[in-house]
């Protein structure tokens, strides 16, 4: 079943995209070259940016019919750029919790999703203290314990070697497969999407959809 569907979508005369579809629970990658859109293309699905002309379709309704606010909650966006507060990471999960009014999850719950993501430090640490790459594995984290009904990644393993870059999305696919979670990644890593992939979608030109 097509979970989203991308009908003749233009950005800014910048990005255009062809007709495609995205499945429910599968992980799809996104391939392409610099400046195919693919970065552009999660931001519209989760309407951080809006399209110029053509549809988007959830779940087979217009995504402009949505509550934004709504749909960031099911669709969401781990960028390679995250935002994290200069607290601890226990606290990061305490902000995002009350700000969604949520009961937090047990500390053991937490350190559970932290090595699912490979983010293996202390929930003492501050987050200040971490490198880019170590932060958006946090926010993966906190993403992944909010159940989204669409996890959508940026480029998660750019800063790890091959072995652990491996290890982390075999660890988010598994996941994502036994909670009902439409996985959407973009990487650069072939092998790594010709491992993990359901579906692999192209955006060049060029290429035919996988």
């Amino acid at each position: 079943m097509a979970l989203f569907s991308i009908k003749n979508v233009n950005f800014k005369n910048i990005v255009k995209y062809k007709d495609f579809e995205i499945k429910e629970n599968k992980a799809t990658f996104i391939k392409g070259k610099s400046g195919a859109g693919k970065s552009t293309l999660l931001k519209l699905l989760n309407a951080a940016l809006t399209a110029d002309s053509g549809k988007i379709l959830y779940n087979n309704k217009a995504l402009e019919s949505y509550d934004t606010i709504t749909l960031r909650r099911e669709v969401m966006l781990v960028s390679q750029n995250v935002f994290l507060f200069d607290e601890t990471i226990e606290d990061n999960f305490k902000e995002f919790y009350n700000y969604r009014e949520q009961p937090l999850p047990s500390y053991d719950k937490i350190k559970e999703y932290l090595e699912i993501c490979l983010a293996l430090f202390s929930s003492s640490v501050n987050c200040r203290e971490l490198s880019g790459g170590e932060r958006q594995r946090v926010f993966l984290a906190i993403s992944l314990s909010l159940n989204p009904k669409v996890l959508m990644l940026d480029e998660p393993t750019s800063a790890l070697d091959e072995k652990t870059s491996g290890e982390l999305m075999g660890n988010i696919k598994n996941h994502c497969k036994e909670n009902n979670i439409t996985l959407i990644v973009i990487t650069h890593d072939s092998l790594l999407a010709e491992k993990y992939a359901d579906e692999i979608i192209s955006l060049d030109s060029e290429d035919d959809d996988e």
